[in-house]
């Protein structure tokens, strides 16, 4: 977590972190390190720990106020029935989780004017990252994935996902040493006609057939060659006008590709 907060600048001395909390394995895990990192961390900066009951049917919500209590950890709990709005807009066999994430979105952005924070961090992981970019692949035709900083529309808040690089069976592992009060998720969880449940399981079997798939995926996000990409566009702005061989080609090539750019050098050239 810590290599992947100082790649991309996400955390600044006098921060104010809302660090939105699910009851899932992964947003206790973030809380956590967060919480162990504020205690250490050469920069000053706070959490606050968000929750948002969505009216879920017998949400067991007490089971996170309590672990936030019995730590002492700054915690709120925001009651907004999006249940009702996204069951009632969504026909009962499409999946809710783009209207149900737009609605949480929404909620958070909010919640961190109100309670004067800098930063709103989410527990989205190595794996989440690479299955939106197999989505995006596969899906909606485009090169894309999980950005790990960004700043919202408005431009008054910034995003920010300190486990991206973190695997997600590590932090299943943390989270059952640690024995966070897991609450599960009854509306989007329930649902097994998921695209992306689809292309998490083909990663798990190409994984399991190829160890290191899935990292191998992660650092190419990072190792990004645009010539060898067919956006035009992105040629005219980097200047290019024609791709160079490999010396040796393909896969396993031991020297870098002349235009090969560090994903942040790349950021910076785009802007």
């Amino acid at each position: 977590m810590g290599r992947a907060i100082t790649d991309f600048d996400m955390i600044a001395d006098g921060d104010r972190i809302l660090c939105a909390v699910s009851g899932g394995k992964d947003s206790y895990a973030m809380h956590a390190l967060l919480v162990d990192l504020a205690r250490r961390a050469p920069v000053r900066f706070s959490v606050i720990a968000v929750n948002i009951d969505q009216g879920h049917p017998g949400y067991p919500g007490h089971l996170l106020a309590d672990y936030m209590a019995a730590g002492g950890h700054e915690f709120r709990m925001i009651s907004e029935d999006t249940y009702s709005i996204v069951t009632e807009k969504i026909p009962e066999n499409k999946t809710y989780c783009s209207l149900c994430s737009r609605l949480r979105r929404g909620i958070l952005y909010r919640a961190a004017r109100e309670l004067g924070c800098s930063k709103i961090a989410l527990g989205h992981h190595r794996d989440d990252a690479v299955t939106t970019l197999l989505l995006n692949l596969i899906f909606a035709g485009q090169l894309k994935s999980m950005p790990p900083k960004l700043i919202s529309d408005e431009g008054d808040n910034v995003v920010i996902r300190p486990l991206i690089y973190c695997a997600e069976d590590e932090l299943a592992a943390f989270a059952a040493e640690e024995r966070f009060p897991i609450i599960p998720c009854d509306l989007c969880g329930s649902q097994e006609n998921l695209q992306r449940k689809a292309v998490s399981r083909l990663l798990a079997e190409l994984d399991a057939r190829h160890p290191g798939a899935r990292q191998n995926m992660l650092a190419a996000l990072g190792n990004v060659r645009p010539s060898h990409l067919f956006d035009t566009g992105l040629w005219k702005r980097l200047g290019l006008e024609v791709a160079r061989e490999e010396g040796g080609g393909g896969a396993g090539a031991d020297a870098p590709a002349p235009d090969v750019l560090p994903v942040g050098n790349l950021l910076r050239n785009l802007a």
